[in-house]
């Protein structure tokens, strides 16, 4: 048994994607546990290059079923044009299941959403407006629907019905939107229920059987540690949990059947959105790391707000998710740099502190506590060992491992799928 799990350890896209691909070819089953396709990652497929927002980054893995979880908000009309496209390029996907206890993402959610943003004026979270929050927020309230609906289609339509009326009143009469017929959604999802059944699955009772059986399992989140529902920066935060204990809930597996938890590491940070960012960067240093690191989002094609690495926040990942191993990814981007600070703790009200503190105000006000660290100039692109690197990058690694006490498995240094230094044997 062999239960292997890949999360963010930042603000989310420090290139998970590029891990899971890495593990994916060696896995028997890929899980994504839990986010929407709020989520996004680039995949390759006979030199095309997609990007996906639902479906696992482990797609391109015939050999593995890859299984969309118990946790995940699914728009479907989103996971069957991602099929399709994929699909079109020569990429079967017939190795996709979703599980019966995973919740739908309606097109209401989506507009209430919308909606949400428009009116919050200086109050806006920042969202992909793809209505992953409203959705969740139906979840918890007990009032969504369930892909196990869709089997039993008189339940599906009148689930519908009773939600639709509530939801309409609340578009046109808090946001003055448009309603949605009732009828036209029903038609909607009649013509894409027959292709979606044969993919839906108990995932508890399969992932379970799998890892069990000792197969190699791998469960990918989205977004990252900092954007937790509980211990991001909150209310700038994701409606679910991409931490290790998020497996556990969204995938349905005990936590002693997770043997490897690698968190992703981003050499400098970013965020996208609105919230604080005590290390965040507004002059040409932040220019030059985002258009050299191709710091735009893969959902949104917003700008992502660029700092340096602050290696609190990532200790909060190690100490939250019980990381076994760190990957450290883009370290590239920051050769030409001559000197290359990195955050040790806040200054706040004349006090410094090494954790991240939960009053926004608080990390608003904070000032970083700098090592700066010195800088190394050569191209590192085609290096494949440790050795290999310039000391000064080498001793860059070592200063994270040693302030994080986690060893470092993997330094990327490159986009390239080969682009790979492994320091730590990975299966």
């Amino acid at each position: 048994m062999a239960g292997f799990v890949v999360v963010g350890s930042q603000w989310g896209d420090e290139g998970k994607g590029k891990i899971v691909d890495l593990l994916g070819a060696h896995m028997n089953m890929v899980v994504r546990f839990q986010g929407g396709n709020n989520a996004g990652h680039t995949v390759v497929v006979n030199g095309k290059k997609t990007v996906l927002h639902l479906l696992p980054s482990g797609i391109l893995n015939h050999d593995a079923l890859c299984m969309i979880g118990p946790g995940v908000v699914i728009n479907p009309f989103v996971l069957l044009s991602e099929i399709d496209t994929l699909e079109k390029q020569g990429q079967p996907c017939d190795h996709v299941r979703i599980s019966d206890r995973a919740h739908l993402l309606m097109p209401y959610h989506v507009r209430i959403d919308e909606l949400q943003e428009k009116t919050a004026g200086d109050r806006k979270l920042g969202t992909t407006k793809n209505g992953i929050g409203p959705c969740y927020a139906d979840k918890y309230t007990r009032t969504g629907i369930r892909v196990c609906d869709l089997r039993d289609w008189d339940v599906f339509c009148e689930k519908l019905k009773y939600t639709l009326e509530r939801k309409n009143a609340e578009i046109t009469k808090l946001y003055d939107g448009e309603p949605f017929d009732y009828d036209e959604m029903v038609q909607q999802f009649a013509g894409i229920r027959e292709r979606l059944l044969p993919m839906i699955c108990d995932a508890v009772d399969k992932v379970n059987k799998a890892l069990d059986s000792g197969k190699n399992v791998l469960f990918e989140g989205a977004q990252a540690n900092m954007l937790d529902i509980n211990y991001g920066t909150y209310p700038y935060v994701t409606s679910s949990s991409p931490t290790a204990a998020g497996v556990c809930e969204g995938a349905g597996v005990s936590p002693k059947k997770l043997d490897r938890i690698i968190g992703i590491v981003k050499a400098y940070s970013t965020r996208v959105g609105e919230g604080p960012f005590v290390t965040e960067l507004l002059d040409e240093t932040c220019d030059m790391i985002r258009e050299k690191g191709a710091e735009y989002g893969a959902t949104t094609g917003r700008p992502r707000r660029c700092g340096w690495l602050d290696l609190p926040v990532v200790r909060q990942a190690v100490t939250i998710n019980g990381l076994t191993d760190i990957a450290v990814t883009k370290i590239d981007i920051l050769s030409g740099l001559k000197e290359i600070p990195v955050c040790t703790g806040y200054r706040i009200n004349g006090k410094t502190y090494d954790t991240v503190p939960a009053s926004l105000n608080d990390l608003a006000s904070a000032e970083p506590v700098y090592e700066y660290l010195p800088g190394w100039s050569e191209d590192i692109s085609e290096i494949r060992s440790f050795e290999g690197l310039p000391e000064n990058c080498r001793n860059y690694v070592r200063f994270m491992e040693s302030w994080l006490k986690t060893p470092v498995c993997l330094v990327s240094v490159s986009p390239e799928r080969e682009g790979n230094i492994i320091l730590k044997k990975l299966l």
